[in-house]
């Protein structure tokens, strides 16, 4: 018998876990999505480059994309315009203009 209150007891502990677990699921957030295009990618450009100018110093990619009120992805894609024009130089993880 106390075999069995046993398997009972295991039981309902199984399931009070996974009814927990199910309770703790987090939407994800909606990713907005990123067109890449030349006239995109220049506006970008654009954003990264002032930010960069009005900051005065070197930045990281993560201070760039707040300084310039965009994601990280887009300040990437401005970066790599900007590099392509030599119009940046880098010191270790940081970017400034060149």
């Amino acid at each position: 018998m106390a075999e069995k209150k046993a398997t009972a007891k295991k039981a309902t502990e199984t399931k009070a876990a996974a009814a927990k677990k199910t309770t703790t699921v987090k939407k994800a957030a909606a990713k907005s999505v990123l067109a890449v295009n030349a006239e995109n990618a220049g506006f970008k450009a654009g954003d990264v480059y002032q930010a960069l100018a009005a900051a005065e110093k070197a930045l990281t990619v993560k201070e760039i994309a707040k300084a310039a009120k965009i994601s990280e992805e887009e300040t990437l894609l401005g970066l790599g315009w900007l590099f392509k024009e030599g119009k940046l130089a880098n010191d270790g993880e940081k970017v400034t203009l060149a």
